[in-house]
């Protein structure tokens, strides 16, 4: 089907214009829709969903359209603009929240929020801080929201636990016959085995509050103002499921933190940033207020640490695998991505206290 055809099978009214590639996502197709309503541009984000990875689209639109929902109606009662402040599902002519093709594809569209951008990399400080402020009004608006109505989409997406069973188990095939190469990289991720299960135990323990968490907060996922540069919306929810805000806090200081792309080979140009590190912090605990818990806020450090370890330990299992998940372009792309990540945990480590100060100051 053409993609004007599809479009039309949702709640949109106009003239087709045009529809081109959109943004720099690797997991779903988007584009950008435009349409012409009484002479006005009325644009639309058409995306195409991966469902070989999502595979129950029908979940994994019901938690979009849950959690929607719920924060277009927080967002009301504090006098913001529910229109520019969350993602607003377009529903088909149906009444469902995708179309699925013929051909078994399938399509959801969101309205275009005008005025605002997602960037790949921290340009300013200050982009860095206002997307903390907004993953964390993003956990903070749904703090009472009962993360269990969540359909799981990748289950055990961030237990660590068994993230470190599978780097075990990829050593001891060693599939790509490549172990010999990254000894020094084994010994560092087996070294730290008594920290995997920390966030786990207290989540499944109970000491630890579940909520919804991201579980994809890099900077890209947050649509910046192009005039104000103050934050206006999170997006890309596909991976939103119940969690730790650890793992949300963490994997943005993962991300963010480091002044080098995720694969650089010289690692001596890897370290981690305190300075970025203290303008999130500042930013995300700005608007939680008192609906952070003591053990959140204790482990919110660890949680860097452990975010940045688990994609280590991932990056490492692939490499030893023969590089079956990740995409790479080059050879020894993996072994690189893993070295970035223990050189950022090494850092984070040695710095821990530094960043439990910081956490306080805040």
């Amino acid at each position: 089907m053409e993609l004007s055809e599809i479009l039309f099978k949702f709640n949109v009214n106009g003239k087709f214009l045009s529809c081109e590639p959109y943004g720099s996502g690797h997991i779903n197709r988007t584009y950008l829709a435009t349409l012409s309503d009484n002479g006005k541009e009325v644009k639309y984000i058409l995306q195409k969903i991966n469902s070989t990875l999502f595979k129950n689209v029908d979940g994994l639109m019901n938690n979009i359209k849950l959690v929607t929902e719920y924060n277009r109606a927080e967002i009301i009662k504090r006098g913001g603009d529910p229109d520019r402040e969350s993602l607003t599902i377009v529903n088909t002519k149906d009444g469902m929240p995708y179309y699925k093709t013929p051909d078994g594809e399938y399509y959801r569209v969101y309205i275009f929020i005008e005025g605002a951008k997602g960037y790949d990399v921290v340009e300013k400080p200050v982009h860095f801080y206002e997307s903390a402020v907004a993953f964390g009004k993003f956990a903070q608006l749904l703090d009472r929201f009962d993360s269990s109505k969540l359909y799981t989409v990748l289950p055990d997406f961030h237990n660590t636990v068994k993230r470190f069973e599978n780097l075990k188990k990829a050593i001891e095939e060693n599939r790509s016959g490549r172990k010999n190469n990254v000894l020094k990289e084994i010994d560092f991720a087996l070294e730290r085995e008594g920290i995997v299960s920390e966030i786990v135990d207290l989540l499944n323990s109970g000491k630890m509050p579940s909520r919804v968490t991201h579980n994809d907060t890099k900077l890209n996922n947050v649509l910046i103002d192009v005039k104000t540069d103050k934050a206006v919306c999170v997006i890309d929810l596909d991976t939103m499921m119940p969690g730790s805000i650890c793992y949300d806090f963490g994997d943005s200081i993962r991300f963010g933190c480091n002044p080098c792309l995720e694969d650089e080979p010289n690692t001596e140009k890897v370290n981690f940033s305190m300075p970025l590190f203290e303008e999130y912090t500042k930013g995300y605990l700005s608007v939680f207020g008192n609906t952070i818990t003591k053990i959140e806020r204790k482990n919110l450090a660890m949680g860097a640490i452990l975010m940045t370890y688990e994609c280590g330990i991932r990056f490492l299992s692939d490499y030893l695998d023969g590089d079956v998940y990740f995409r790479t372009s080059r050879e020894n792309q993996n072994l690189d991505r893993t070295r970035t990540q223990f050189k950022l945990v090494s850092d984070m480590q040695s710095r821990y206290d530094e960043m439990l100060d910081i956490i306080g100051k805040y």
